[in-house]
């Protein structure tokens, strides 16, 4: 496993869900460094089925070595988020590292705050065994997941990098590696069990499961729907303008007011653009008659998939199948458009 070198002695980190689970598990690799934590989670009294509190958690924080500062927040109540960093201030002066929730918001934090602060995301690459994972997957799922000291680790990795390293989209195993890990094994339940993959990274359910069943083990993985063999037919971006042109409304450009510029590679490719600053909103194939505040390259094939809720905007950003240029937190408003789409694609 990835060893503390005490560099974060004296940083303040803000974790949220610290209580148990993955949070947990950050909090304490940062405190054996000697960091101020900041637990903010909802559970204040013991849960019958669910480990752990904020105090339980203060107390190992601190029996590591670090500095605790327990704080009941639910994260969809802004008043309790104000309060934690007010109170985070007064006791340690200020907060230097946060741990949230993700999601495509990275992005425009990362460009609005560059210079400033580092937004970065983590993604395990695999199940992580925590009290949810048991409830979710039943008797003997932890076989088939890893531990929560992979994220930590790669958590602590990131905690180390400068502020310049922002905006990207990590996975645990991938950054682990760049550090010098080589044996995953350490970091799995049952060492030698095939693992479940996480639910949101795009993999091969197909390859897994054979791995799996060669252990004489059963794997029950989402439904995935069919893939097509071939490419859509031809005139199928065409056909995704047109659904989304029917789609627009005044009320959809007062929301986004951005221009989008498509530059799509291979069959039915060429530029497209998205107009949704005029009034009633545009679409067409060309260049729009002002200049576009986001220009997203992708192919095809991609493009249709990522309309019609096949295709993740965040994996397919992630995995380099979508390139974005210009304004970051307007790219992030098109994916509640792209919402909109998927139940008509």
């Amino acid at each position: 496993m990835l060893p503390n070198t005490g560099k974060l002695a004296g940083c303040t980190v803000f974790v949220t869900g610290a209580s148990r689970g993955i949070g947990k598990a950050i909090a304490l690799k940062a405190a054996k460094d000697g960091a101020n934590i900041v637990i903010a989670a909802k559970t204040a009294q013991a849960h019958p089925k669910l480990p752990g509190t904020i105090y339980t958690a203060a107390e190992e924080i601190e029996a590591v070595g670090g500095k605790a500062l327990p704080c009941i927040v639910d994260v969809r109540d802004e008043q309790q988020i104000t309060d934690a960093v007010e109170k985070a201030v007064e006791k340690f002066g200020a907060y230097t590292i946060a741990k949230y929730g993700m999601s495509m918001c990275v992005l425009g934090m990362a460009e609005e705050f560059k210079g400033e602060i580092a937004v970065n995301a983590l993604w395990p690459k695999t199940a992580i065994h925590t009290a949810a994972m048991d409830m979710l997957g039943g008797s003997g799922v932890e076989s088939q997941c890893r531990k929560v000291d992979i994220i930590a680790d790669a958590a602590y990795s990131i905690f180390k990098k400068p502020k310049s390293f922002t905006g990207n989209f990590i996975i645990d195993e991938n950054i682990l590696k760049e550090e010098g890990i080589k044996n995953f094994d350490i970091y799995a339940v049952k060492p030698g069990h095939p693992l479940i993959p996480d639910f949101f990274l795009d993999e091969q359910p197909d390859i897994i499961t054979k791995k799996v069943e060669a252990l004489g083990a059963t794997l029950q993985l989402k439904e995935e729907r069919p893939k097509p063999q071939t490419k859509p037919c031809s005139g199928a971006v065409e056909e995704t303008f047109r659904i989304v042109k029917d789609s627009l409304s005044d009320d959809v450009v007062k929301a986004t007011q951005a221009i989008y510029l498509f530059e799509l590679s291979g069959e039915d490719g060429g530029t497209w653009f998205l107009d949704l600053k005029s009034k009633g909103g545009n679409v067409g194939y060309g260049e729009p008659s002002d200049q576009a505040d986001v220009v997203m390259s992708m192919s095809t094939d991609d493009f249709v998939k990522m309309f019609s809720g096949k295709l993740k905007p965040t994996m397919a950003f992630m995995s380099g199948k979508l390139k974005i240029k210009g304004n970051m937190a307007l790219a992030i408003k098109l994916e509640k458009l792209m919402n909109q789409m998927n139940a008509r694609l």
